[in-house]
Formats: C-alpha cells, structure tokens, sequence
C-alpha cells in the first residue's frame, strides 16, 4: 500500500503542497487530478523521493522510500524523456539497470512487449526516428519492464490514436488484475472515469475532492436529461427546475437544478409525439472538475 500521510511541501515560501494525505492499495487505480500548478508533479516527484516533503511521510509497504524502494516504481511522465540518439535496445538495457535488472531479463522483457504493442522491428531503431505515438510506447514499456509494484502514469495516452489508446487500457486493467498500486493521472476526464474508482483533486496545492468516484457524483443535485421528442426549446424552457437547453444534433440536453425536477418533466415529455429517449445522467467528472476548479483548468 501506499500512503501519503499530512504532506505539506514548500518552496521558499511558497507552499505548494498543503497537508495532503490518501491511501491506494494494491490492485487499485487512484486518479490524482489538478489544473496546472496545483501540485501533482510536486507530490509525483516526492513519491519518487526526488522532493523531500517539508512535513509529513511517504511510504510504500509501511516502508520509507528511499533508493532501494524506488527500484519498486515506475513512472511515465509527462514530459517525455526518451534519450533520442539511442536505440530502443540500447535505451532499455540502460533504464533497466537503473532499476538493478539483469541483461538477459531486460532483453526478454522488452521483446515481449514490443511484441505486445505490435513493433517488434524497432528493437535496434532508433528513438528519434519513431512517429510519436511509438515513442510512448517506449516510455511506457521504459515505466513498466521492471514490473513495478507502484506505478504512476502522467498523461499516459499523450499522441496515442484510439486503437492504441485500447491497447494501453488493456495493459494497464491487466496490470491492475495483477496487484499493480497505480496513480493515473489526465486532463482528459473521460480517460479518468474509464479507470478510478478513488481520485482526489488539488487545487493550489490543497485537497477540494476526494472519495469513490460514484459517491462524489451522487453529491451533486445537478442532472442532464437528454431527449428525443417532438418538443421545442421554448416548451422545455417553461418547466420548473430547467437551467440551461442545448440542442445537439438530433437530441436536446436539459440542465436541471435537482435531481426532484426530474419527474415532473417525464410527465410533461411521456405525452409529447414521437418519444425515443429521455435518460436523466449525474454530472461528468469533467462538468465537476471544472466547476470546482473553474478557471484554473488548463489542458
């Protein structure tokens, strides 16, 4: 398990990280979310026992982590840091030794994922003349061919097309069946509730929502109804309760104060012509996030 316990992180006199604390267990996917600047890559950098915290401790299996723990993590980073005069070969022999890995392991685990994510010639290419989305696959493999007992993952989808973006999913839910502890972190908020059932979000530093995904959407009274009707904007806009309308496609959204509107307007909807949805939604992470953070979100 690893637990952050009260860590606050200074620097200077700026405080970049106020007293924060979670918890992720083996097998689990914790998203830990923030505009920029709020303090992930601080907290990142601390779990990596690159930072030192200013107060409070970090540990990984009840154990502080220092040199010999950190051969136990992986990181993929969000800013990329392929060495590009390299081989794919050549720069995996020399990331798995700096995770104490021996030769002959590191040549077997690298040829299987590079069979794995289907590129199998580029073991003696290379960095710099891979298309981008091939580089990450190699920072991904360079993060997880060590098999690491905590995993984190900043922006890891950053250049992927969908069909690659599948494949990673897949990899990392397998990685997760096998005990992996992960931290997932994105902008991209649909790629978040794919994963984590846990997340916390920071903003300057400090904690403004944490807890189960499911139950931090239940908080909020707000709801979407989306509708396929013969109904006009105008009728729907004359409803109690109704906040916004939009029109996409052929489908109208109906912003709603509370959930308790909700069934006065099924009334209102069940007599109207030629009616093929109404479904009543909690808000998106991305709809949350975004109204906690406000204008703090950057991608």
């Amino acid at each position: 398990m690893l637990k952050v316990k009260n860590v606050t992180k200074f620097y200077g006199e700026n405080k970049a990280v106020d007293n924060l604390s979670f918890e992720v267990k083996e097998g689990e996917i914790f998203g830990l979310l923030g505009a920029n600047g709020a303090g992930k890559t601080t907290t990142f950098r601390m779990i990596m026992n690159l930072l030192e915290p200013s107060k409070g401790e970090i540990t990984l299996n009840n154990k502080k982590i220092d040199y010999d723990v950190t051969d136990s993590i992986g990181f993929l980073t969000e800013e990329r840091s392929l060495l590009l005069k390299l081989t794919v070969k050549e720069l995996m022999l020399y990331y798995g030794t700096l995770k104490s890995m021996k030769k002959d392991e590191i040549i077997t685990e690298l040829r299987k994922w590079l069979k794995r994510f289907k590129i199998e010639d580029y073991e003696n290419r290379k960095i710099k003349e891979l298309s981008k989305g091939n580089k990450q696959k190699i920072q991904f493999i360079s993060s997880i061919i060590h098999k690491p007992k905590l995993l984190i993952l900043d922006e890891p989808f950053s250049g992927l097309d969908p069909i690659n973006v599948d494949m990673f999913i897949d990899v990392i839910n397998e990685l997760k069946e096998k005990g992996t502890i992960i931290i997932f972190s994105s902008h991209q908020m649909n790629h978040v509730e794919l994963f984590c059932e846990k997340l916390l979000i920071l903003d300057h530093g400090k904690t403004i929502i944490e807890g189960n995904l499911k139950d931090i959407k239940s908080n909020y009274d707000e709801r979407k109804i989306l509708i396929k009707a013969d109904v006009t904007k105008a009728e729907l806009s004359k409803l109690d309760g109704v906040k916004e309308i939009t029109i996409k496609g052929d489908e109208i959204e109906v912003k709603i104060d509370d959930k308790k509107y909700a069934k006065n307007i099924f009334e209102y909807i069940s007599k109207c012509k030629n009616v093929t949805k109404f479904e009543v939604v909690e808000l998106s992470l991305h709809e949350i996030f975004t109204k906690e953070v406000g204008g703090n979100y950057e991608k």
